[in-house]
């Protein structure tokens, strides 16, 4: 199920969003120049290793420092592949817009990384003995679902769903189905992973599944109606 167009329009100039986009680019192009040595490195240095704040030993093997906490963050600028890259920067420009509409650039920036940072606090405290390093804006983009749910509750989402891989069906969801069928899928994959058995199949479903909760928490707050104030009630 892969959204393609929302009924939302953005008034304003989405200018953290297009800058977001072009970071992640840049990242990935970075990534493709480097020597494979280099490539490798890089991933050690910047993508989020689970183990490595886990169990010192894994730290120490690695020769990382397990009190460095910027992976946290700059994993949400990295991507395995194109196809990772390509998914990712569609669906941030597609909920990202009206997300960065509703909260303006500065508000919305904060709000992305604070969604990328939950998602990778959530891969951490699932996988603390996972030595596979984790790289993905995907928190920060599922925290722009849920916040795009909760900001456009009237809004509807067009998806297409393939089926048998090659005939392609087109629904147009309300936001809030969509985003609870989404969230349906995280919560079953990230079922899968306990218990030490699959890895999720290379998907990191908590963090997914923490950057959309903290994205539901943060828009909440936000748009909460405003405090009545009663009749004894006074400024000062």
């Amino acid at each position: 199920m892969f959204p393609f167009r929302t009924t939302v329009s953005a008034n304003a100039s989405p200018v953290v969003t297009m800058s977001l986009i072009v970071v992640n680019i840049g990242v990935y192009f970075l990534q493709l120049g480097l020597a494979p040595r280099a490539a490798r490195e890089f991933i050690m240095s910047y993508a989020l290793i689970p183990a490595v704040y886990g169990h010192p030993a894994v730290a120490r093997a690695y020769g990382l420092d397990p009190t460095n906490f910027l992976p946290v963050i700059s994993n949400t600028f990295m991507h395995g592949d194109a196809l990772h890259l390509i998914v990712n920067m569609w669906t941030l420009w597609l909920f990202g817009l009206p997300v960065e509409d509703r909260l303006g650039p500065w508000r919305f920036l904060l709000f992305y990384l604070v969604c990328g940072v939950a998602g990778s606090v959530a891969h951490l405290a699932f996988n603390l003995d996972s030595a596979v390093p984790v790289l993905g804006a995907s928190g920060a983009i599922a925290g722009l679902l849920g916040g795009f749910a909760l900001m456009h509750p009237r809004a509807k989402v067009a998806v297409i769903q393939p089926i048998f891989f090659v005939f392609p069906l087109v629904f147009h969801l309300p936001a809030l189905v969509f985003t609870g069928i989404w969230f349906a899928f995280q919560i079953l994959g990230g079922w899968t992973t306990f218990g030490g058995g699959a890895a999720g199949g290379g998907i990191a479903w908590w963090a997914h599944i923490g950057g959309f909760v903290a994205g539901l928490a943060i828009a909440l707050w936000l748009t909460r109606p405003p405090r009545h104030r009663g009749p004894w009630s006074r400024t000062r």
